[in-house]
């Protein structure tokens, strides 16, 4: 938004918003750092080829790092869990107006855990929320990996207390995504890019982001009915990657200059 802004030419409201972006002890003075971002758009608009210029060496990190986060964020499981939550809950024994009514629950918690990351994210730190968040999901997956392994096996159902146990650790594992991995898997990408290689860029982001939503909702339901309970287990297993990658390969994007 902030680039949009110089890009307008509108000082004042970049000097406001920027105030409100980096409304923490000792960033206030942006001034500086905003007119360089003014000079770095008039740069940009200048660049007749950023395909180019984004295959040049320095460019392959950014760009790698881009599409390994959203490759991750399919693998976390949400869209698959989120396109078929009815069959899950179906699966585990919820009639069919409970099963719709706990996606509505689902997709409520999702909504306000997105709001909850833009609130405090700035705040927080991009890293630190992506790696508490693949903590929260890695136990949510696990929890519903064991339980559905233990009382789903022997039953082909779940007992009413179990299931809305079962239904509270799918939400606890919605809202960590809808604070972390959602919304990050873009503003980081945005904020690693240069100015000049940014639209190119996220060419490339939304494209392996689509092909891998794509895959994975194929391979989905078969993946279920072979694995079963162990599809959360599968999912947990990438998660524990996902964090590994971020503790040694991911850079806190945070307190980059706004023309990075």
């Amino acid at each position: 938004m902030l680039r949009f802004i110089a890009q307008c030419g509108d000082t004042n409201k970049l000097d406001r918003e920027g105030r409100l972006r980096r409304g923490r002890p000792g960033t206030m003075n942006v001034k500086p750092e905003f007119q360089q971002l003014v000079e770095a758009c008039e740069a940009a608009s200048e660049v007749k080829h950023p395909y180019r210029r984004l295959m040049r060496c320095d460019g392959h990190p950014r760009l790698l790092i881009s599409i390994i986060l959203q490759v991750f964020q399919q693998l976390t499981g949400i869209n698959a869990i989120m396109f078929y939550a009815p069959i899950l809950f179906q699966t585990m024994g919820f009639k069919n107006d409970a099963s719709l009514l706990s996606v509505v629950i689902t997709g409520t918690v999702n909504a306000i855990s997105t709001f909850v990351g833009i609130v405090i994210v700035d705040r927080v730190g991009r890293t630190p929320f992506l790696l508490q968040a693949a903590v929260q999901m890695f136990i949510c997956q696990v929890a519903i990996g064991i339980i559905l392994l233990k009382d789903l096996h022997l039953t082909n159902s779940l007992n009413h207390t179990v299931a809305i146990v079962v239904v509270i650790l799918v939400c606890a594992y919605v809202a960590s995504f809808a604070w972390s991995w959602g919304p990050l898997g873009w503003l980081i990408p945005s904020e690693i890019f240069r100015i000049e290689t940014r639209s190119a860029g996220f060419s490339f982001v939304v494209c392996s982001n689509m092909l891998f939503t794509f895959l994975i909702a194929q391979a989905f339901l078969s993946t279920l009915c072979h694995l079963k309970a162990g599809i959360f287990f599968f999912f947990a297993m990438w998660i524990l990657i996902m964090r590994t990658f971020v503790v040694f390969f991911l850079p806190e994007t945070n307190v980059f200059l706004l023309i990075r």
